[in-house]
């Protein structure tokens, strides 16, 4: 017996070093837990990155439809060109929009979550918010396309509610309306919006919870009226939340390519056209060079959006 746990003993001392080896050194500790996701994280996903926008660079046969590695700076110029331009403009409207669009009505709804709900209410709403999540994208897309179509429900509610005349109004309206809502910029920036709200309304929700109510309650005490008391203590605890969540908001519509295909009237989003240009013509370089273009966005975005404190509230 004796024997057998000396031998156990024996056979677990070079464990027992190394274990206390790595745990009198935390830091090279850490660095072995780390190795393993980084060189992942680097060799996969920041080499393939890499990889594609080199190919920017590639030369594009028209005649041939053929990829060469002759090195070209005309896919980069490309982009700035008349067509090309306003697809970028359009793409960056849209997500600036919808997230000042998400901004606005996820408020209220994190607002009072934060401060009226607890227990099972607060769950109820959690689960609200989160349902549509569950879903699949493509088919919530293709149910609002139903909904928002010539004799949909949309279309019925307004006439019910006797709005028909507004409706028409505002399909006339260039570069907004359309034939019908399911075709119209309107509908392809409502359809944008419900997607992307959930992902506005849990961190503003998130950094409203952590505002003390006793610091509501002493600006009442002090003579603060409510709205001074938004203005000047709920509004700038909530901002960084709400820098948090356009983060997803802006980036997603950025590089968004269903919807624009399936909602609203004709004209390429950067996401679609990249799709178009790899996936129709298999014109690889100009795809490539599409692709910097929403990199360079966000990183300019998350830039400005760190400097309100987006990513403590993350």
């Amino acid at each position: 017996m004796e024997m057998g746990m000396d031998y156990t003993e024996v056979r677990n001392r070079p464990a027992r070093r190394f274990s206390t080896f790595l745990y009198r050194r935390p830091t090279l500790y850490l660095l072995l837990l780390l190795t393993p996701p980084l060189l992942w994280f680097g060799v996969i996903y920041l080499g393939s990155l890499f990889t594609l926008l080199w190919q920017g660079a590639y030369t594009f046969d028209d005649f041939t439809m053929t990829v060469t590695p002759d090195f070209t700076l005309d896919n980069l110029k490309a982009l700035f060109n008349p067509s090309n331009y306003d697809i970028i403009v359009r793409t960056l409207t849209m997500a600036i929009l919808v997230s000042l669009a998400c901004g606005l009505l996820a408020f209220p709804i994190a607002y009072y979550m934060a401060r009226y709900t607890s227990g099972r209410s607060k769950a109820f709403f959690y689960i609200a918010i989160m349902m549509p999540m569950w879903a699949s994208y493509i088919v919530k897309v293709y149910a609002w396309t139903l909904l928002l179509a010539k004799d949909g429900v949309a279309q019925w509610f307004l006439h019910y509610m006797g709005l028909e005349p507004v409706l028409a109004w505002v399909l006339g309206i260039p570069d907004i309306g359309g034939s019908t809502l399911s075709t119209s910029g309107l509908g392809r920036f409502m359809v944008f919006v419900y997607i992307w709200l959930p992902f506005m309304i849990l961190p503003i929700q998130a950094a409203l919870e952590r505002l003390p109510p006793t610091l509501l309650q002493a600006s009442a005490d002090l003579g603060a009226r409510p709205v001074q008391t938004f203005r000047h203590i709920v509004l700038p605890l909530a901002i960084p939340g709400i820098a948090a969540g356009s983060i997803f908001t802006f980036s997603l519509t950025l590089g968004d390519f269903i919807v624009p295909q399936l909602v609203g009237p004709p004209g390429y989003f950067i996401g679609s056209m990249v799709y178009a240009q790899q996936g129709a013509i298999g014109n690889m370089p100009m795809a490539a060079a599409f692709t910097l273009v929403p990199i360079v966005l966000i990183a300019i975005y998350l830039t400005i959006v760190k400097r309100l404190g987006a990513f403590d509230a993350l």
